[in-house]
């Protein structure tokens, strides 16, 4: 049997006296993938920066279960121009995902490097270890912070449009290496989608939002529903 591994009980979020989303609940258990569809502006990315620490609910509460904590979350945000011409190399920037997990000591321990060096050739992107993350392509670059993520934790994943940007052959093959990470790892997955189609065809759960909830549930029972219908035939 599944176990629960997250709980958001009527979450508010807010900026200044502006409301941006209102009494949203969901729950996930464990090795579910759960896509985040919705028109631009409803407040999906607000939920998700939530979701990983960065913001606070203005209402309600966000449980994560037992043996759980805000560092066994992976984040992969939505990359600015910055961000995208940062001088380390991959190999350092993959590495750096182990930092995530709270512990005193100030370097990286061999499992720090096995685990870095495990996700990265399941990414296929050993051979780029040593080149600058600046150098790198838009596909290879998602890669490399996939792979930072999956360092951060095998537990929960939170993806921000992790396609933003991307040709439709990188497109499809993330979303396959995330197909495959939820499958390999039983892990949690957490993602913001504006493919809608591709969602229902990868997720087991959708979370549709307008700055409420307008559906959660099972993506049969979504791609089945008025609002479901509505916006995949939009």
């Amino acid at each position: 049997m599944k176990k629960p591994i997250i709980k958001c009980r009527d979450i508010s979020l807010g900026y200044e006296n502006m409301t941006v989303l209102e009494k949203v609940s969901f729950e996930l258990n464990e090795g579910d993938y759960l896509c985040v569809v919705g028109e631009n502006g409803a407040g999906k990315s607000t939920l998700i920066k939530c979701l990983a620490g960065l913001k606070k609910p203005t209402e309600g509460e966000i449980v994560f279960s037992s043996g759980i904590s805000r560092s066994d979350v992976g984040y992969l945000p939505q990359q600015t121009a910055i961000q995208r011409d940062f001088p380390a190399s991959v190999r350092e920037v993959v590495m750096s995902g182990c930092l995530n997990h709270s512990r005193l000591i100030p370097f990286y321990t061999k499992a720090d490097r096995e685990r870095a060096a495990r996700h990265m050739e399941e990414l296929g992107i050993t051979e780029l270890a040593d080149r600058s993350y600046r150098e790198l392509s838009g596909g290879q670059q998602q890669r490399v912070l996939l792979a930072r993520a999956l360092c951060a934790s095998e537990k929960l994943l939170i993806l921000d449009e992790p396609v933003t940007g991307l040709d439709p052959i990188v497109t499809a093959e993330i979303y396959e290496i995330i197909k495959e990470v939820n499958q390999k790892y039983h892990m949690t997955i957490i993602m913001v989608s504006h493919d809608v189609k591709t969602a229902v065809r990868n997720a087991n759960k959708i979370l549709h939002l307008k700055h409420t909830a307008l559906f959660f549930g099972s993506t049969e029972e979504y791609v089945r529903s008025t609002t479901g219908r509505e916006f995949i035939g939009g």
